[in-house]
């Protein structure tokens, strides 16, 4: 995933952000019930062909592009606009996929298989919307997010994208570099995020936002538990006054 540098941002445009990207994604969730049966049928004729056929690959790899550009648009990671296009090769947030072949048997249990990596971005993305609001009022104020902040909001999108691929059988490889690619010398960067090497507070922030994920889970299942049980406690002492 190639993003640019952070850079200054126009405060009116991070204020509004977030109802500025409610088209998008209405427009996201229409395309999105026609991934998932796509990628249904992508499954079964990998099972077959030891890959995606070229029309299933070639939808799968433009939503993924599109489902990316907004999430980086909604993190505060870019100030331009997504255009509501599946290609947009103006655009400053690009991902690149390389076309390989996939393993059967690995196809078959990829569900399975892809159950650690989904918990890891969900508590990710998580932790993250549960402290963005201190990032968007940092966008206000300062005009800009500082490097930490941008390094860790940079590697909890492209670890999502990067599981997207998985999930969507566009990649064998499975998801990794939330917290950042090793530093290799005289490698020439192709853009802020390739590679993309963070330095200790933005490694500190990615921990915080799986914590927070988790607690954040955790409570919201524990409340769903109280509430059922508060729900339920009129007809159990009703029974118990029948008996």
């Amino acid at each position: 995933m190639d993003v640019p540098p952070p850079g200054p941002q126009r405060r009116w445009t991070v204020l509004l952000r977030w109802p500025l990207l409610i088209p998008q994604y209405v427009v996201l969730a229409l395309l999105g019930i026609a991934a998932f049966f796509v990628t249904v049928a992508g499954w079964f004729a990998a099972l077959f062909l030891g890959r995606l056929p070229d029309p299933i690959a070639s939808f799968l790899g433009k939503y993924l592009a599109y489902e990316t550009r907004i999430a980086a648009g909604s993190m505060l990671l870019v100030d331009r606009y997504p255009p509501f296009a599946l290609t947009a090769p103006d655009y400053p947030v690009r991902i690149e996929l390389r076309p390989t072949s996939l393993n059967r048997l690995a196809m078959l249990f990829r569900l399975i298989l892809m159950i650690p990596a989904a918990i890891i971005a969900n508590l990710a993305a998580t932790g993250w919307f549960a402290i963005g609001w201190i990032f968007w009022i940092i966008g206000i104020v300062r005009g800009r997010l500082p490097g930490p902040v941008f390094g860790a909001t940079a590697a909890v999108a492209r670890y999502r994208m990067r599981f997207g691929a998985y999930a969507s059988m566009l990649t064998p490889v499975y998801p990794k570099g939330l917290l950042g690619d090793a530093p290799a010398a005289g490698e020439k960067a192709a853009s802020a995020t390739r590679p993309l090497v963070l330095d200790t507070p933005a490694k500190v922030l990615v921990w915080v936002f799986l914590v927070l994920g988790l607690v954040a889970q955790v409570g919201s299942r524990d409340g769903g538990y109280h509430e059922n049980g508060l729900a339920n406690t009129p007809q159990v002492v009703h029974l118990v006054g029948r008996s």
